[in-house]
């Protein structure tokens, strides 16, 4: 059955195949040919009138995939899903905000839950967020993840870690190896992504926990909120680290609500995105001891409408986003394209979009965002996280339960 509708400001054919049996498989193709010179792939008024820092800063022209591609299905029967990762077989292992670790093939078929992890605190935005495995993990067995954490004073985000049994059916030996403090009564602004550089240290994400009451601790070297920190994976703070003070494990601060974190194939940088308030989604171009600037500066006006503080976008010494959303796309977890396998998206970014629902594909160079495209845009999901697969295609979950391959026809 064919359907047309419209993208990127042009009307794109797609075909769309069902095959009887356990899981739905929808798929999405894309025939069009790349233009030069789109329009922005953003049609709606911003949300406020500010200017932006550079020229091509927010609604750069959009940008078309020539290579047919195809999205399809694999399974709708994940509980909330919220981070994804490959194991070295080719599998997936997901997280479900609710607390809970399963691996999925990349044919569809989901494994039991995976028990022994610590609880989490599942209100709100909290719960079991991202997940990596060790690089050794093909002879470590070695899981780490972040999720939020109830406490005697509050909540806070964690990371911990663990070996998975070798029947796969538990973890075993799970441990807390850092706690992002202080805990907030609040259930709001997790951050909750986690990369491992490199070197093999972990970089993840905490987000300020949105509240007025802890909005300025983004800024506060004493606080583990509104950070990204830097351990190693005992969770000590890696040497070398920038920032001296109290809190030696942070590497950046200044952030709201960061969702993803990326490192690019070639040349090692890491990138991150976090959600703005009413506006203000940014992509971050990441610089250790750098300030991002939250809630000095922002592209984004508080949900009454009113202004951020000051209501100013730039300051000497605080980072301007490479690149920035308004109204908001609501940009969780990314990840750098490296396979041959689609030649025209090599080393470019791939960003879940929540709000949005779409996948925002973004061209780089020179680091700076020179294009934007929507990917299943069609399919009214909410993409919480998006990894490339040993396979070389890319897999997405949503928060509707869906898990997405993504790959050329």
């Amino acid at each position: 059955m064919n359907h047309s509708f419209l993208l990127l400001i042009a009307v794109t054919s797609f075909s769309f195949s069902a095959c009887t049996r356990d899981v739905v498989d929808n798929a999405t193709t894309s025939t069009s040919p790349d233009t030069a010179g789109l329009a922005s792939v953003e049609t709606a008024p911003p949300n406020s009138s500010y200017r932006s820092a550079f020229a091509g800063q927010t609604r750069i022209a959009g940008v078309r995939s020539t290579t047919n591609y195809t999205g399809s299905v694999l399974t709708e029967a994940l509980r909330s899903p919220w981070g994804i990762t490959s194991l070295p077989d080719g599998r997936l292992l997901i997280t479900e905000k609710g607390g809970t670790m399963r691996i999925v093939t990349p044919t569809g078929q989901l494994g039991a839950p995976i028990t022994g992890i610590p609880a989490v605190n599942s209100a709100g935005q909290g719960g079991l967020l991202g997940i990596r495995v060790d690089p050794d993990f093909a002879t470590n067995r070695m899981v780490y993840w972040v999720f939020s954490e109830a406490r005697p004073d509050g909540n806070l985000t964690a990371i911990a870690k663990g070996t998975l049994s070798t029947d796969e059916t538990r973890i075993e030996g799970a441990t807390v190896i850092y706690r992002a403090l202080p805990a907030y009564r609040g259930t709001a602004h997790y951050g909750g992504r986690l990369v491992i550089d490199q070197s093999g240290n972990l970089l993840a994400s905490t987000g300020e926990r949105s509240d007025l009451a802890t909005r300025a601790q983004a800024q506060s070297l004493s606080s583990g909120l509104g950070k990204i920190v830097r351990i190693t994976k005992q969770g000590q703070p890696t040497s070398g680290n920038p920032l001296a003070g109290t809190r030696p494990e942070l590497y950046t601060y200044g952030h709201r609500n960061p969702q993803g974190l990326a490192i690019h194939p070639v040349t090692g940088d890491l990138w991150q995105s976090e959600h703005g308030p009413r506006g203000g989604d940014e992509l971050n171009h990441i610089r250790p001891g750098a300030n991002y600037g939250w809630p000095i500066i922002t592209y984004g006006i508080e949900y009454s409408g009113s202004r951020v503080g000051d209501g100013i976008q730039q300051r000497e010494g605080l980072e301007q986003p490479v690149y920035y959303w308004d109204p908001v796309i609501s940009p969780s977890g990314m990840t750098f394209y490296s396979s041959d396998r689609i030649p025209e998206w090599k080393n470019n970014l791939f960003i879940g979009s929540l709000s949005g629902t779409h996948i925002a594909r973004l061209v780089i160079d020179n680091n700076r965002v020179v294009g934007e495209e929507r990917l299943l845009a069609d399919q009214n999901q909410r993409f919480r996280d998006i990894t490339q697969g040993t396979d070389g295609a890319l897999y997405a979950i949503t928060d509707q339960g869906r898990l997405y391959r993504i790959d050329r026809n």
